[in-house]
């Protein structure tokens, strides 16, 4: 008798009740924070990763509250806790914790910090360096770790930084560490003892010392691709993570994009002009994943959870940033995407009904098919035109994606996978990006095959490297020889 397939890792993370935090601001839609309200175990690492464009932090702090502002960063460090209430009846409201911190304490209410595990034993050296302090004193500081420590609920949160500003990621992940220092009443010195950094992509590797010497804590490497599979697994189980757009939504995003009525639809009555979300998710195994960084990589994840790297391509989002810095004023990705979505590709692209005045119906290609990108600027013995920056960025989205999600869409197709996850930071939840990438995905499998989003999608390999972590006895790289 054959021997049965191995189980992939189980995740020792709970997720009962997680609510993706709202927040309206542009800057953290592939941000939010994650609430976890039933999640207690302390954590005090920080996953990093690092590629060849951004930097993607994410760490885990304690709150008995949603906070209000997913990211730090976009919102200017503003925490106060958010008027919406996730949490179930919690075990702080007639338990132990209840008898430790009456009704109006301040305990509760202290957001924005890592729990290290040096809170286990409060009754040894504390934070402003005595080992001996008169014994209300005492009494207090234990309080107030066992409460920061034990109360339920807390924050899975994202930032992202640009490579080239490394330095600011490192400052503020050292700034973190003081502040959860302060907050649970421990030296600076007990803090890093307690910390580690959790670094993965290949910035792992290029500022491992900087991390290491900056922030005087210990660094571990994880494999880059490790962490993305890890993280694709984990937050799948999110609610409301996973999203599709609807084939009229695509069509009306994409408008150039001929009809998709006549494919065959997912379901007896799907939705119109939509985004669904997968409200009840889990784990979908076997998949494709690809993952949209600077450049491209596809990986074929099988049922147990074991992977492969099957394809990839140059042509990424690191294409898109570099080839718009070249030819359009935009100085940052967002800058970019602003002018894409004013901008018109049939005053760049070449279109089918420029070749041939009509649609090409014996191939079942509409008019309005891009046949060739940028097509109409070179014109031979004729005055170069100039063309509008966001006609060229339109031009240059459509292009890119257009070629990603037939890549994508072989791939599956080769392997006979039908889900097709579709991650990086290239996307940032950005509607033409996301409609061309479904509308190639579904194009050339007839419809028999969906794109799928994920509103972290940028943030894989970080949460990978965290959860990878989360039981604190994982052997990897510390870079040491």
């Amino acid at each position: 008798m054959s021997s049965p397939l191995p189980t992939a890792k189980v995740i020792q993370v709970d997720t009962r009740g997680a609510v993706i935090l709202d927040e309206a601001s542009p800057e953290t839609r592939d941000s939010r924070g994650i609430y976890l309200p039933n999640y207690i175990e302390p954590v005090s690492h920080i996953a990093v990763d690092v590629g060849g464009s951004l930097a993607k932090v994410v760490y885990f702090t304690r709150s008995p509250e949603p906070p209000s502002s997913p990211s730090v960063i976009a919102t200017g460090g503003n925490s106060s806790n958010s008027s919406i209430s996730t949490r179930p009846s919690s075990p702080t409201s007639t338990g132990p914790l209840s008898q430790l911190c009456p009704p109006g304490s301040s305990h509760l209410k202290q957001n924005g910090a890592l729990t290290p595990m040096v809170l286990d034993n409060p009754t040894g050296h504390l934070g402003n360096g005595l080992s001996c302090l008169h014994e209300s004193l005492l009494h207090d500081t234990i309080l107030r770790r066992v409460s920061l420590q034990h109360f339920p609920g807390g924050s899975l949160n994202f930032e992202r930084f640009e490579t080239d500003a490394i330095d600011d990621c490192v400052k503020f992940i050292q700034e973190l560490i003081e502040r959860s220092a302060s907050i649970n009443s421990v030296s600076i010195e007990e803090m890093r003892q307690g910390v580690k950094i959790i670094a993965t992509g290949g910035g792992a590797h290029r500022f491992y010392e900087l991390f290491r010497e900056t922030l005087g804590v210990e660094v571990l490497r994880e494999d880059e691709m490790e962490c993305l599979i890890e993280g694709l697994k984990f937050i799948t189980l999110i609610p409301d993570e996973v999203y599709f757009f609807s084939d009229e939504l695509i069509q009306s995003v994409a408008h150039t994009s001929p009809a998709l009525a006549a494919l065959e639809r997912p379901g007896p009555n799907p939705p119109k002009f939509a985004v669904t979300f997968e409200g009840n998710p889990t784990p979908q195994l076997p998949c494709l994943l690809v993952n949209i960084g600077s450049g491209v990589s596809i990986i074929k994840v099988d049922e147990d959870g074991t992977f492969e790297r099957v394809s990839g391509t140059s042509l990424g989002g690191g294409t898109l940033w570099g080839l718009l810095s070249l030819l359009t004023p935009a100085t940052t990705f967002d800058e970019m995407l602003a002018l894409s979505e004013v901008g018109d590709n049939e005053a760049v692209d070449m279109l089918v009904k420029d070749i041939y005045g009509q649609d090409y119906s014996k191939l079942g290609l509409k008019s309005t098919m891009i046949a060739s990108s940028f097509g109409k600027v070179f014109k031979k013995g004729k005055e170069k035109k100039k063309f509008s920056p966001e006609d060229i960025s339109k031009s240059l989205l459509y292009a890119v994606s257009n070629n990603i999600g037939q890549i994508a869409y072989m791939n599956a197709e080769k392997y006979g996978l039908n889900r097709i996850y579709f991650g990086g930071c290239f996307i940032r939840g950005h509607p033409a990006t996301i409609a061309t990438l479904s509308y190639a995905i579904r194009f050339w499998s007839k419809g028999t095959k969906r794109a799928l989003f994920l509103r972290h999608e940028g943030f894989l390999g970080a949460i990978g490297a965290w959860i990878k972590n989360i039981d604190g006895d994982r052997e990897s790289d510390t870079g040491e020889t």
